[in-house]
């Protein structure tokens, strides 16, 4: 079809009455065959604003990428504010209205905003059609979350999807849901997820957080299948990932004070996904930065890998984290033979147990490796470190254990013991101190560490992800760390940050009576 003819067909006007209707009733039947006609000249809905406004996706470049290549499974990274929930909303609702024995779902995060869906999509797109349409299409059911058409299809809002089969289904927010709700995540992905038969549509969309849980997952998966070329099952998730440059709202002509510190932050964004920022567009974000803080890359991220950089909801050290990315201190940190290693560690009796090797070069805090393991006895450890000393030619220094380690074991001996047993000398078992003043000892001297990028990457994930435990029933944090796999981790830190001293700039110097107690049989310190 040429353009002159398409122009024509987009250009008619909808019938304004029934008569008008029945008198242009053959040529308006033609354009309702068109989906992306139908898109953009039949829906309104409320905008943030609440005004009642057209749906035309042809006039949002995300909304028109996704219609053009929609898959059966379908995830969404994306800024906030790019209209994806609506787009779904308005295409599921169409679908419903033009196809017969449909059912389409719409999952939302929280139960107000399942609300607003409902009311100022759906009904209001339903109670604003045109009235000839209205005429010919009849409910046979409507509640304040759901509507059946005598076609035999339907669309609901809700927090879960309803028992039977679903056609379509729609999840909002899904990244708030695992962070907050894991338990209702997991219901998500193995009750909702499931009722989409094979063949149907799945869209998932979310502003990331974190990089725990399902939608991290299903994104990183979806990432890796993309790169690797391979072509997609009905299976695969398809990736689209919607920056916020991609909205031309996204800008300002204010005066605003772009930094050489921003400014090369830019040029790297630009470099790196092949694009040119405008001014405005610069101005905006670094006004939008200065009020959103550590918060800006989570809601308005720049590319997909920036998106999972941002900081987790509730996280301790999230923003210290993003310094230290910026600063470049999170890189390669290599070993240096003049300086002693000494280990921190956290020690598991039916989880983890984690060690930090870490060396103080004057100020500097530099973690430069890292093991952990589970299940396993303590010369299992030991042996690790002992091979990392001959690949590594490190010199060992201190061993810095937790207070529980001079507990009692099944073996009768304390771990602190049996670990002098090993070879692990000279070691010193730590006092107990509160958790909390841990975490903010660690804080103050974030700005003395220096990570490895490619050792510590576990570690690097656990900061960002160790976070207060959430409170369902106020809807606040606690004042305690959630205690699940980060805090393993993390645990060492403190125990670092408590035993730092600005005068172990080069290594602990150990005394006569380390020297006499040392196993040269274990070799840490031949």
């Amino acid at each position: 079809m040429s353009t002159k003819e398409n122009k024509k067909q987009y250009d008619f006007e909808l019938p304004q009455s029934e008569e008008e209707a029945e008198y242009t009733k053959e040529r308006f039947q033609e354009l309702l065959q068109d989906r992306w006609w139908r898109l953009n000249n039949l829906y309104y809905i409320k905008n943030e604003d609440g005004d009642k406004v057209l749906f035309k996706p042809s006039r949002r470049k995300a909304q028109r990428i996704l219609h053009e290549n929609l898959w059966f499974q379908n995830i969404i990274p994306k800024a906030r504010q790019l209209g994806i929930t609506t787009f779904f909303t308005i295409l599921y609702f169409d679908q419903i209205l033009f196809s017969k024995n449909i059912t389409a779902g719409i999952i939302a995060h929280r139960q107000d905003d399942a609300q607003k869906i409902f009311k100022n999509k759906i009904k209001f797109a339903w109670d604003h059609l045109h009235p000839w349409l209205k005429h010919n299409i009849k409910t046979v059911k409507e509640t304040s979350s759901y509507i059946e058409f005598d076609n035999g299809s339907s669309i609901f809002v809700d927090l879960s999807t309803r028992s039977g089969t679903i056609q379509l289904l729609h999840i909002s927010e899904f990244g708030y849901v695992c962070q907050k709700h894991p338990d209702k995540a997991e219901e998500i992905v193995t009750g909702s997820l499931n009722s989409v038969h094979s063949g149907n549509i799945v869209s998932i969309e979310s502003t990331a957080r974190g990089r725990e849980g399902y939608f991290h997952d299903f994104c990183m998966q979806a990432d890796e299948l993309e790169k690797s070329g391979k072509p997609l099952t009905d299976q695969d998730f398809k990736l689209f990932f919607f920056p916020w440059y991609m909205d031309p709202k996204y800008s300002m002509d204010d005066e605003v004070v772009i930094t050489d510190k921003k400014e090369k932050y830019f040029t790297k964004i630009e470099n790196k996904n092949h694009i040119s920022l405008t001014e405005g567009q610069k101005k905006w974000y670094v006004k939008k930065e200065n009020r959103m803080g550590h918060k800006m890359k989570e809601e308005f991220p720049s590319s997909l890998s920036e998106c999972f950089e941002a900081n987790t909801e509730g996280s301790y050290y999230g923003k210290y984290l993003s310094n230290m990315f910026e600063d470049d201190r999170i890189t390669r940190v290599p070993h240096e033979s003049s300086l002693k290693v000494d280990t921190y560690w956290d020690i598991g009796m039916n989880d983890f147990t984690v060690i930090l090797l870490v060396q103080q070069k004057g100020l500097q805090i530099r973690i430069i490796d890292m093991y952990w393991n589970n299940g396993e006895g303590m010369s299992h450890y030991t042996s690790w470190l002992d091979n990392r000393r001959r690949e590594k030619n490190y010199r060992y220094g201190r061993h810095y254990l937790p207070h529980d380690a001079e507990k009692r074991s099944v073996e009768g001996r304390s771990t602190a013991q049996i670990l002098k047993d090993e070879g692990l000398i000279p070691q010193k078992v730590c006092e107990r101190t509160g958790i909390i003043d841990g975490i903010n000892k660690v804080r103050s001297i974030f700005g003395r560490f220096l990570i490895d990028n490619k050792h510590c990457d576990k570690l690097i994930k656990s900061m960002r992800n160790y976070r207060k435990e959430w409170n369902d029933k106020r809807g606040v944090y606690k004042d305690s760390p959630l205690h699940d796999e980060n805090s393993h981790f993390c645990d060492p830190l403190r125990l670092l940050a408590m035993e730092y001293r600005e005068d172990m700039s080069g290594g602990w110097n150990l005394s006569e009576s380390d020297l006499d107690n040392k196993v040269v049989s274990k070799g840490f310190f031949q």
